[in-house]
């Protein structure tokens, strides 16, 4: 019983900060975006987002799967995360070179003769990033995120602030290319100084096989994924106009902002609270359940509310010069709401050691999305079509990973939807009230906003009690057994 309420108590503390961690780092970038939106054109973040892809796909390359191998470990030794370091830096300076020699075909492929530099440049974000990948690791693996949430806020903060500065001055692009490198810098170097780990000189072949043995198909899988997930940068970029990218840019990263910090929250605690209870089957469907359950408490009326407050939201934050946005925003909303569903369902992949039907399933699912993508550029249906594709097969990934993982845990598919059935609804209920208030309050945007906004918390947390939402209390108690904590501490 002790061991179940340290574990209820870490897991608790743990989605707080990492939450917390989360919050912090994509509200302090969603205020940079803000700023930088208003002294920036939506083609300077165009040009960044078509150089994403290839960084993306990178990052992937060099992490190989051996972060989720040294987490699902129980017991790790100095050689692993050496011989882990040592692959992981060789990697990047392998990426690096790479990519510096493919600039201008990539350059040339877009027809952006600026991504030459910008992409020699960003690509240095690769072996930066590398030495402080072991480190973040051993801070997930002790479940401690209240150190990382206080280096991703200081990085935040720091990066933006040379990032404004150099906007102002008039740097365009190239504002936002050194913001990303100071920022991965900062959080690198305060990794290393809080957690004062030094490799060993070796590397053991041993440790490489062992972790490779799991970490390769995650690799696979997370290349498919990466691939797919920033394919729409490529098509976007390469069928239409800067312009255009530069609106899906900045509206996936506003709808990120909202549900990556649940979703990646959910994913880093999970994944090792999970691992610690695997051996007990009962424990792991049961706090497999109220992770789940409570995820989309918060993920499902975040991300309606925001498709229904759109309008003044854009309006009000970035100016006229990206209303053209608004309906992308909405519908990465609506493909947005599932995220936490997927992480946690291809978490209890990765617990139970089935990368082998990890990687299945994204290729599964990849196959059917790049299906759905190439019917929609066949019949020329435009970006919007190509944007419903996303909600569309995020719909499908999620039956898909459900029926799956629920084999493993005696948690169907079935059960899964009629627990988060009555959330659904009420977010929905929340939602087209917001929606609907929206179009007779004063045309004002601050006051829309503002109104809407004490609607939909009203309204949800109303409906929720009324309909006797468990969930609710969860998250009362989540927060206040985390400031009687803090309370102590003072």
């Amino acid at each position: 019983m002790q061991e179940q309420t340290s574990l209820k108590n870490k897991t608790i503390t743990g989605m707080f900060w990492s939450f917390s961690d989360l919050v912090s780092k994509q509200g302090i970038n969603f205020l940079i975006q803000v700023i930088l939106a208003r002294l920036l054109l939506p083609k300077d973040f165009g040009i960044i987002g078509m150089v994403t892809i290839f960084i993306a796909v990178s990052n992937s390359v060099i992490d190989s799967g051996f972060s989720s191998a040294l987490v699902r470990e129980k017991k790790v030794i100095q050689e692993d995360y050496s011989t882990v370091f040592y692959f992981n830096l060789a990697m990047a300076v392998m990426m690096y070179i790479i990519l510096f020699f493919s600039a201008d075909v990539i350059s040339n492929f877009f027809n952006e003769p600026q991504l030459v530099a910008i992409l020699r440049v960003l690509a240095l974000v690769l072996i930066i990033n590398s030495f402080g990948l072991i480190q973040r690791t051993m801070l997930i693996k002790k479940i401690d995120f209240k150190t990382q949430t206080k280096i991703s806020v200081i990085s935040s903060i720091i990066s933006g602030i040379i990032g404004i500065a150099l906007a102002y001055l008039g740097y365009g692009v190239w504002s936002l290319v050194i913001r990303m490198l100071s920022m991965q810098f900062i959080l690198s170097l305060l990794l290393c100084l809080s957690n004062k780990w030094i490799p060993s000189l070796v590397f053991k072949m041993d440790s490489f096989k062992r972790l490779f043995g799991f970490g390769w198909k995650l690799l696979v899988s997370g290349l498919i994924d990466t691939l797919y997930n920033n394919i729409y940068y490529v098509i976007i970029g390469k069928s239409f106009s800067a312009i255009e990218l530069g609106y899906y840019t900045n509206a996936k990263k506003i709808r990120d902002t909202a549900s990556q910090s649940i979703t990646t929250s959910v994913q880093k605690v999970s994944y090792p609270v999970l691992s610690s209870i695997n051996g007990d089957n009962k424990r792991l469907r049961s706090g497999y359940k109220k992770i789940l359950k409570n995820s989309v408490f918060i993920t499902f009326p975040i991300m309606i509310g925001l498709a229904a407050v759109a309008n003044p939201f854009i309006n009000l934050l970035f100016g006229t010069n990206w209303v053209a946005s608004i309906p992308y925003f909405q519908v990465l909303c609506f493909a947005g709401i599932l995220l936490p569903l997927h992480s946690i369902n291809l978490n209890i992949l990765k617990v139970k050691g089935r990368s082998d039907l990890f990687l299945g399933l994204e290729v599964i699912k990849k196959v059917i999305g790049v299906t759905s993508i190439g019917i929609v550029l066949f019949f020329k249906l435009g970006i919007m079509g190509l944007l419903w594709t996303v909600v569309f097969n995020s719909y499908i990934a999620y039956f898909i990973n459900s029926y799956f993982s629920a084999e493993l845990l005696s948690y169907p598919t079935k059960e899964q939807i009629k627990d988060i059935t009555p959330i659904f609804i009420v977010s929905i209920l929340m939602g087209t009230l917001v929606y609907f208030s929206g179009t007779m309050l004063p045309d004002n945007n601050l006051v829309k906003l503002l109104a809407q906004i004490f609607i939909g918390v009203v309204t949800y947390i109303g409906i929720s009690r009324i309909a006797k939402i468990e969930e609710l209390k969860t998250v009362y108690d989540m927060i206040g057994s985390v400031v009687k904590k803090k309370t102590k501490e003072a």
